[in-house]
C-alpha cells in the first residue's frame, strides 16, 4: 500500500495532469459542468455494479474515473472564480468535524442511530427547513424512497415493531388488489406506489437495501435467461417457437446450476 506521502503526490500528479487536459486536449475544454454530469451518473453506476460483483479492480478503476470527474468539477469551478480544490475538501472537512461531535466534541453516543439522528438534528441547525431537503430530486425513485425513510426516521418518524411494518405491507397489497378490481387505473397506479414504498421500508427494517437486492435479482434474471437462450440455440430452437413448460424444464437447470 502506498504511504500517505505517496498517496498525496499521486492526488497531485491527477491535479497536474488535469491543468494539462483542460490547457491542451480539445475535448476536455469543451466540456461543462452540464455535460460531465450525465457522465458522471454514468461512473456511478458502473462502480456500483462493480461493487455488487465484487470485483475489486474494478471498483479501483470505477473510483478513479470519478475522483477524474470531482477533480474535474473543481477545475471549472476555478475558471469561474468561485471555488478551487483546496475549497471542496476543506469544506467537506469541516462539514465532517461539525456533523461528528462524539469524535471532535464532548457529545456522547450509544450507537449507530444516536449518530445518524444527531447528523439530521445538525443538519437543521445549519438553516434546512427540511430534513428532506437533502434527497436529490433527480435519484432514481427506489433509491429515492430508501433515503426519505431513512431521513424520516433520523428524527423518530418510524415504526417501532418490523411486525408494525409487515402489517402495512399487507394492508396496501389489499389496497391494490382492491383497486385492480375496481378497474380504476390511476387509483391502482397510486396503489402499486404504495405497495413499492412499504416493501422498501420492510426491507429496511430487514437490513436489505431495496436496490442492491432488486438488482442482484436482474443479474440472477439475465443469466438464467442467457442460459435459457442458449441452451435452446442449442437444441437448434428459438424461444418463440417453445411452450412455456419447455422453457421451464430449462429455466429449472439454470437455476440448479
Amino acid at each position: 500500500m502506498n504511504s500517505r506521502e505517496e498517496q498525496l503526490k499521486a492526488f497531485a500528479r491527477l491535479l497536474d495532469i488535469m491543468d494539462d487536459l483542460r490547457e491542451k486536449c480539445p475535448w476536455d475544454r469543451k466540456q461543462t459542468m452540464e455535460t460531465l454530469r450525465p457522465l458522471t451518473i454514468e461512473e456511478t453506476y458502473e462502480l456500483g455494479d462493480a461493487i455488487l460483483d465484487a470485483n475489486l479492480e474494478e471498483v479501483k478503476k470505477e473510483l478513479g474515473d470519478i475522483l477524474l470527474h470531482m477533480v474535474f468539477y473543481a477545475k471549472i469551478g476555478a475558471e469561474k472564480k468561485a471555488f478551487d480544490i483546496g475549497d471542496v475538501l476543506n469544506a467537506i472537512c469541516e462539514k465532517l468535524i461539525d456533523r461528528h461531535p462524539h469524535i471532535y466534541g464532548d457529545v456522547k453516543v450509544s450507537g449507530e442511530d444516536e449518530v445518524k439522528s444527531n447528523w439530521e438534528k445538525l443538519k437543521l441547525k445549519e438553516g434546512k427547513k427540511s430534513v428532506l431537503e437533502g434527497v436529490p430530486r433527480s435519484l432514481p425513485a427506489m433509491v429515492k424512497a430508501t433515503r426519505i425513510q431513512e431521513k424520516a426516521r433520523g428524527i423518530g418518524f418510524e415504526w417501532e415493531e418490523t411486525s408494525q411494518v409487515w402489517d402495512k405491507v399487507h394492508e396496501e397489497l389489499g389496497e391494490l388488489r382492491e383497486e385492480v378490481e375496481q378497474g380504476d387505473a390511476e387509483k391502482t397506479e397510486q396503489e402499486f406506489g404504495d405497495l413499492l414504498f412499504s416493501l422498501i421500508n420492510l426491507g429496511r427494517f430487514l437490513k436489505v437495501d431495496p436496490e442492491s437486492a432488486l438488482e442482484r435479482t436482474n443479474k440472477k434474471f439475465i443469466k438464467r435467461f442467457t442460459y435459457l437462450e442458449q441452451e435452446s440455440a442449442k437444441q437448434g430452437r428459438q424461444l418463440s417457437d417453445m411452450t412455456l413448460a419447455e422453457m421451464d424444464e430449462i429455466w429449472e437447470a439454470a437455476k440448479k446450476l
